[in-house]
């Protein structure tokens, strides 16, 4: 168990970089430029997590290392071996997965929208389907979350949807849920009882601080505001304060009605707008990199990532990762964890793969 643990963590030799970053911020011109100070100390949180987790491993890895002594001495204490072994199981397995997420805003909070895709009613009740997935998944993580904005459908769902998701790690982990969500069912709207097949679009970006630089002129900006319509009053605050922002260079258009303050609206209309320039603007110098090698790379939004079949039979399968769960009904309620892991082990691995024909599920 302690090699285990000593092949994920100790190389980082967590205490040797703190010492190092210490250094660093007790030197005079150390708040010089304070953009560098503070991706400096936002790295000496992540190291502190890191360092206190290594300890936690330690303290269990010692303790089950005393139980399996006594074990052998003849104690009766297996049941407490068994339950102090699951519990170091599930730290580990967090721990590998905070190593993987080694990205620049894997850290940082999600913002994230979700879109049905062309279908009406179809489409929008399982967009909302998709966004009660997610909202319970945040309540089994212990994340906080945050709706901003809710567009209900006509008869049923929604038109659109937009929520911050408050944690560590937020956005590495959503950012496996990017893409396309297929729904294959009876239809609860269809007299004839046809099966349907619906999809949604999930798009998830990180929350930038400050000390991510976005330029957005005022000139470029078409600000509206109207009244919210929630539904009925599950969602949103019904208020005469909500905002639109269309920035005009790019046609991106964010929404926020959520709190009953315009000026905090449009704060939180800005946030998203900030997180969505910044991705798009990754995307460009992404797209010129691929023109330039010549290289096919990973699935980006839009592809179809997974498919949920409820009829008929029963199963929910990742195309990227060939991951099958035969239980929808766990998955709907929101124990997508699994598809989460299997991805970021896969794409950290470089095995990451691309849905293809033979992956359709019929």
């Amino acid at each position: 168990m302690r090699l285990i643990f000593v092949a994920i963590f100790e190389a980082s030799r967590p205490d040797d970089e703190l010492a190092r970053i210490e250094a660093k911020a007790s030197a005079p011109d150390f708040w010089k430029d304070q953009a560098e100070a503070q991706k400096i100390l936002q790295r000496r949180k992540g190291i502190e997590q890191d360092r206190d987790l290594i300890h936690a491993l330690k303290k269990e890895s010692d303790d089950l290392a005393v139980l399996a002594e006594w074990i052998a001495a003849g104690e009766p204490v297996e049941d407490e071996f068994q339950k102090g072994l699951d519990a170091f199981e599930q730290d580990v397995q967090a721990g590998e997965i905070k190593k993987m997420l080694g990205g620049e805003h894997d850290r940082k909070n999600a913002i994230v929208t979700i879109h049905p895709g062309a279908g009406g009613t179809e489409s929008q009740d399982w967009a909302e389907m998709l966004l009660r997935m997610y909202l319970r998944w945040i309540e089994r993580r212990g994340f906080k979350r945050e709706l901003i904005d809710y567009q209900p459908g006509e008869e049923a769902g929604l038109k659109s949807a937009t929520f911050t998701v408050m944690g560590d790690y937020a956005f590495g982990l959503l950012s496996a849920e990017a893409g396309v969500h297929r729904l294959v069912r009876i239809s609860p709207f269809d007299q004839a009882a046809r099966r349907h097949t619906s999809f949604a679009s999930v798009y998830v970006w990180p929350e930038l601080g400050d000390d991510v630089d976005v330029e957005i002129e005022e000139k470029d900006l078409r600000v509206d505001t109207y009244r919210s319509s929630g539904a009925g009053g599950q969602h949103v605050n019904v208020t005469d304060s909500a905002i639109r922002i269309t920035h005009l260079p790019t046609g991106i258009v964010v929404s926020c009605q959520n709190e009953r303050s315009q000026h905090k609206n449009r704060a939180q209309a800005m946030k998203v707008l900030k997180a969505r320039l910044y991705d798009l603007k990754l995307k460009e110098q992404q797209a010129k990199l691929d023109q330039l090698g010549g290289e096919k790379r990973e699935i980006a939004f839009g592809s179809q990532i997974r498919s949920y079949v409820l009829h008929p039979y029963q199963m929910v399968k990742d195309h990227r990762t060939k991951e099958t769960v035969g239980d929808p009904a766990r998955v709907l309620d929101g124990d997508i964890d699994g598809f989460i892991k299997t991805y970021l082990m896969k794409k950290s691995s470089g095995t990451l793969g691309e849905a293809t024909a033979d992956d359709e599920v019929e």
